[in-house]
Order: structure tokens, then C-alpha cells, then sequence
């Protein structure tokens, strides 16, 4: 009997990714056997984004391209899956006739079904409510020394300008020990750093018994055998308590690095965002969290051109920037989205005029993130290797603590031996806007005695910066 193949592209959002290697365990527990060429692909399947205009057109631009497989591949079936689905299945299923079925979020772990279904629905759009656990068939999709880890699903919040919550449903999270058993799994799968993501990292556990918070599963996944780096992305700032910035402080495995998007520092302007803190409440707990974790990288996004936001609110927002100096920092354009309070604002601004705001803000924090890389030179610094670079095969690439995968810049290695997944420390000889350059100086005692065969240094794949541009 001849294996079914099965292609699968993702955009869109690390969550989004954990949502496809969901689907990739429940498509392999299945029988059907992973393919990395589309065109040798029996079933292709695309899992979209839905969050801002310019993420739907990507998405819309890849269904389009893999459908042509359809004509010149061996491809049977295209099926479309995520959060445009969620959020324009009619639309989708109207325009797009070469598609086969789509799958709204509630619907992944019923992939393997509708793809082997010869009846089965074109379109399958249940209330957003699925979540899956440590039990759920899963294939990291990363190096295996690398994973992220979701720990909720869904969000509470209101913001004006987001779509989420319509396309995730309401805040849901996984138990601890659940957590901490997907955690053990990956960690026996030979993964050294795992990045916690959610819609709202630090809404965790509001809806679990107990008052279970943040704080509480942090620890826990500490004592994982294995796991040595644990990064924390999407942390709303509307609620971040002593209790879990201890928590950062002193846990050797938890990397002095924090995403935290604040969107804004105008008043008037978080006001209108829904964001249900003001611009003193920001400031203090960016002062509080550098205060009490002692180097600590702080990422955040920002949105400019928000309905109504004059040449006063942006010169807040420069001016802010240029107080808090973050090590990383990306922006958005604001994109009005139907269904969302701030898509029906009165003063929407010109595109041109967003695009310049976002240009200002990106060479202000560029210069910012030149001083920060340019501090690092002499300082020896624990590197998660990942392979040979994607430049040349004469350079090894990782990254720092305070780089996450596939969002942040690199530390090429330019002397020195290591191998994937392997931390060893690195000096730091040179650095430009985003890389650093380095040589090995010491290396994980484990790593260097038992170099095992399949640890050749390998290709990392590209780091592309996707449509948020970045800087630092």
C-alpha cells in the first residue's frame, strides 16, 4: 500500500506554528508521511493568518501558489486550515473552488479524518474552542534542540485594534501538570530551549481552579531534566505581579529576556486602544523589571497610525523609545480590521503617513540597537549553537540568551568547534545592528567528550524577518 504524503505550509505567528506541528503528529499518528517538496505532495495543507490585512494577502498569495500543484504536482487534495478560515470561511470557500476543505481552529485535531473522508465537509468552522494537550500528537517543526510551548489558548482582552479574540475564542488554559508533562516530552526529544507563547502569557491560569498564575508553572517547568533555557513571549503588561518578576530573577533557566508588547505610550492613545493601563503604570513596571532583573533584554511592538493619533501622541511614542532604549523592538503599522472597534474610528490616517511613523520610530531604535550590540564586544556569552550559517559554510550559527528563534539576530561563530544544540560559551569579537561574531572558548563538558555522530554541524535555515519589521 503506497503512503499518502502530506505537505504542510505555515504563516503566521509561533502559535500558529504549534498549531500546524499539532497537526502534522494527529496527520502522521494517521499513517500519512511528512513531505518537505509540495510537489511530491499527495495533500497539501496551509495554515493561514488572519490578524492584519497584510498577513491575509500572504496567506491568500500561498493558497493561490500551492493550488497550482493541483495542475503540475501529484497533489489530490488542498486543504485550507487556521485563522482566515476561522474568520472568512463563505468568502474563502466561494473564491478559492480549487480548495478542498477548509478547517477553522477548532477543527485541527479532526485533519486526519476530513483529508481521508472522501464525504467528508467542505467546510468544517466550529466555535474556536479547541486546545490542545500533552497527550495530542505533536511534531516539533524546529531543530529538536528547540521548541515553543503553548501554554493557553485564547484571549480575554478587548483591545480595539485585534481581531484574536473572534478568531481564538475565550482565554483557555492548560492545567500545570499538563504543561509540565509536553515539557518532559520535548525535553526527552533532545530539546535544550523551550520558548513559552499564548495570546496573553500573563493571563495565565486566571480560568484554572485554584488561582494558579504564571508564577506557579514557571518553577515547576524548571525542574524539567534537560531544559536549560526557558523564554517567555506575548506577556500583556496589564498584569505582571511581584510574585512572577521574582520568579524571572531567580531562576537560573528562565533567560533574562521578556517580550511584552505595549503598543503605545500616549495616553489618549491607549485609551482608544482598550489597553487598560496608562503610560505612568508602563513606565514604572519597565523601571521595576530592570530594576530587579539585573540585565534583563526587554522586546516589545508598537502600533503607529491608529485612528486619531496626531503628531503630539507620536512624538510621545519617539520620545518614549527613545527613554526606554529597548534591546528589541518592532512596529506595526495600525491595519483596520472589519469587526474591530477601531476599524469604525473616526480619523483613520493615510498609509504614507503610517509608513513614515514607522520608519522614524525603526532608524531611532536602529541607532539604539547599534550601542546595545556594540556593548556586547568582549563579553563571553552562553550560545545555543544551531548549525553552520546559511551564508557560508565556514561559519557556525546560534544564538544568545537574549536572541529568540527566528525573530532576533544571530552570534555567528567564526572560531571554534561546536555542534547543534550544544551551549558553549562564546566571546564576543564583533557585532553589527543585529549579529554578533564570536570564537568558542568553552564548551558544554558533555557535549565535547560525547560529540555524537548525527551532531555534524548543520544548515540553520534561513531567519527571515517577516512583514513586523525589527530591529535589535
Amino acid at each position: 500500500m503506497t503512503t499518502t504524503r502530506v505537505y504542510l505550509h505555515t504563516l503566521g505567528c509561533p502559535k500558529n506554528r504549534v498549531d500546524s506541528e499539532v497537526m502534522l503528529g494527529t496527520l502522521t499518528g494517521a499513517g500519512y508521511r511528512l513531505e518537505r517538496d509540495p510537489a511530491q505532495a499527495d495533500v497539501i495543507v496551509v495554515n493561514t493568518c488572519g490578524f492584519i490585512e497584510s498577513a491575509k494577502e500572504e496567506s491568500v498569495d500561498a493558497i493561490v501558489e500551492l493550488a497550482g500543484m493541483k495542475q503540475e504536482g501529484r497533489c489530490k487534495k488542498l486543504v485550507v486550515t487556521g485563522c482566515l478560515v476561522q474568520r472568512h470561511a463563505e468568502e474563502l470557500s466561494a473564491e478559492l473552488p480549487e480548495v478542498d476543505h477548509f478547517l477553522g481552529t477548532g477543527a485541527y485535531a479532526d485533519i486526519a479524518r476530513v483529508v481521508s473522508d472522501a464525504q467528508a465537509k467542505r467546510l468544517v468552522v466550529p466555535d474556536p474552542d479547541f486546545v490542545h494537550s500533552a497527550s495530542t500528537p505533536r511534531v516539533n517543526s524546529l531543530p529538536s534542540h528547540t521548541a515553543y510551548l503553548k501554554i493557553s489558548e485564547g484571549c480575554d482582552n478587548a483591545c480595539a485594534f485585534c481581531i484574536i479574540p473572534k478568531l481564538r475564542g475565550a482565554q483557555r488554559s492548560r492545567p500545570v501538570d499538563d504543561v509540565v508533562a509536553e515539557a518532559a516530552a520535548l525535553a526527552a526529544q533532545g530539546t535544550v530551549e523551550l520558548s513559552l507563547v499564548a495570546q496573553d502569557l500573563t493571563a495565565y491560569g486566571y480560568d484554572l481552579p485554584g488561582k494558579v498564575r504564571l508564577h506557579h508553572l514557571l518553577p515547576e517547568l524548571c525542574k524539567v531534566d534537560g531544559i536549560r533555557w526557558l523564554r517567555l513571549h506575548y506577556a500583556y503588561p496589564r498584569d505582571v505581579p511581584d510574585a512572577l518578576v521574582d520568579v524571572i530573577a531567580r531562576e537560573p533557566k528562565i533567560v533574562k529576556y521578556l517580550d511584552m508588547p505595549l503598543q503605545h505610550s500616549s495616553d489618549r492613545l491607549l485609551r482608544s486602544m482598550k489597553r487598560g493601563r496608562d503610560s505612568v503604570f508602563l513606565r514604572e513596571l519597565l523601571a521595576r523589571l530592570r530594576a530587579r532583573v539585573p540585565g534583563i533584554a526587554l522586546r516589545t511592538s508598537l502600533i503607529v497610525g491608529l485612528p486619531g493619533e496626531t503628531e503630539e501622541d507620536f512624538e510621545d511614542l519617539v520620545r518614549f523609545v527613545e527613554e526606554q532604549r529597548f534591546e528589541r523592538l518592532g512596529v506595526f503599522e495600525f491595519s483596520p480590521e472589519d469587526g474591530t472597534p477601531a476599524a469604525e474610528m473616526d480619523g483613520q490616517l493615510p498609509e504614507a503617513v503610517k509608513r513614515a511613523r514607522r520608519d522614524r520610530i525603526m532608524a531611532l531604535q536602529q541607532e539604539i540597537s547599534r550601542d546595545h550590540q556594540q556593548a556586547m564586544i568582549g563579553r563571553q556569552l552562553e550560545v545555543l549553537v544551531e548549525g553552520r550559517s546559511e551564508e557560508t559554510e565556514h561559519l557556525l550559527a546560534g544564538r544568545h540568551a537574549q536572541q529568540a528563534p527566528e525573530i532576533d539576530g544571530i552570534t555567528y561563530i567564526n572560531d571554534g568547534v561546536a555542534y547543534p544544540g550544544e551551549l558553549a560559551t562564546v566571546e564576543i569579537t564583533d557585532a553589527s545592528e543585529y549579529d554578533l561574531v564570536g570564537r568558542v572558548v568553552a564548551r558544554d563538558p558533555e557535549r565535547a567528550r560525547r560529540p555524537l555522530p548525527q551532531a555534524e554541524p548543520r544548515d540553520a535555515g534561513p531567519r527571515r524577518r517577516g512583514g513586523l519589521p525589527v530591529v535589535g
